[in-house]
């Protein structure tokens, strides 16, 4: 966590540590930025599981291409 200075206003120089923003979740295989989860750490703290990620399977994990795909090869392997 970054430290920054602050003063406060009894002319008192105190150290504050500023909390940095969750990078944007991208997919496993593309790299593409996944829709639907929330970066505010705050907010994500306050909200139920199913709010945090897609509810579905691989969700928050890959996006909905790559997951079409990853079925597909899946069901053709069992074939």
């Amino acid at each position: 966590m970054p430290k920054v200075k602050r003063k406060t206003p009894g002319k008192k120089i105190v150290v504050h540590y500023k909390k940095k923003k969750p990078k944007i979740a991208k997919c496993a295989i593309c790299k593409k930025p996944l829709h639907g989860i929330p970066r505010d750490v705050s907010k994500i703290r306050k909200l139920a599981k199913s709010k945090k990620r897609p509810n579905r399977p691989y969700g928050g994990y890959l996006c909905s291409n790559c997951l079409k795909e990853l079925l597909r090869e899946k069901i053709r392997k069992m074939v």
